[in-house]
């Protein structure tokens, strides 16, 4: 509903009044509307289970508006790999605002729907984990060995969509061969903050450029009154 704001004219002039004198106006007319922002919660506490589960999640961020803020609050284990990518993929869709809050831990498939949202939230007293996926597989030999290659690549290519640049390259590959990464709420802000000035959210480790011992003359040893220090640089990215 809009309205009008301004000053009313005048009232009550009689004929006798001087028609010399205008009914004065504003140099200027406010308008003001107002319109209907939803915010809608969810808590994602415990393991996460079979999709099935999570229709009402799903259709909410399928239909969510522009002005609708959704807000995901995380403390998960982690679980069912299949329903974590729904999630995620149903985020990126949505035309609301979703927002990811990590209140204790999110491991596994958490930490990834964490990193998909549209903006992060991290309390002091938190956890993330990654790690690789386990699965089981049933059938003849051929066709398990087919079935792992092909999780393996689905799964490493979910990582690079989801946790880059949050993570690194070299974190993403330590994780394709078995590694855990755990980070907490220090570790996640600072990261965090590093990539919204645009730098990575790792920054390269720095190494001391050594200096080979150079014997002086006599006169060069006099001349020289500070000792040389080793000038540190930035590996090559």
């Amino acid at each position: 509903m809009t309205h009008s704001r301004y000053p009313a004219p005048l009232q009550g002039r009689s004929d006798d009044d001087d028609d010399d004198e205008a009914v004065k106006l504003p140099a200027f007319r406010r308008y003001e509307s107002q319109g209907v922002i939803r915010q809608i919660s969810y808590y994602l506490s415990g393991e996460i289970v079979e999709p099935i589960q999570y229709t009402d999640l799903l259709y909410t961020l399928r239909t969510a508006s522009a002005t609708d803020l959704i807000f995901l609050h995380l403390n998960t284990p982690g679980g069912n790999f299949d329903t974590g990518l729904q999630i995620i993929n149903n985020i990126a869709a949505s035309e609301a605002h979703v927002i990811t809050i990590l209140e204790a831990r999110a491991f596994s498939m958490g930490a990834l729907i964490f990193l998909a949202g549209d903006e992060l939230i991290v309390h002091d007293t938190c956890q993330l984990m990654f790690h690789n996926y386990s699965s089981a597989s049933v059938g003849k030999g051929n066709e398990q060995a087919a079935q792992v290659m092909a999780s393996r690549k689905w799964f490493d290519k979910v990582m690079r969509n989801v946790c880059r640049p949050f993570l690194s390259d070299q974190e993403l590959e330590r994780i394709s061969k078995g590694e855990d990464i755990w980070l907490d709420t220090d570790d996640i802000r600072r990261r965090l903050l590093h990539l919204q000035k645009g730098e990575p959210a790792v920054k390269p480790k720095t190494a001391s450029a050594k200096v080979k011992p150079v014997a002086l003359s006599a006169d060069d040893s006099a001349a020289t009154s500070k000792p040389v220090r080793a000038s540190r640089k930035n590996k090559p990215a």
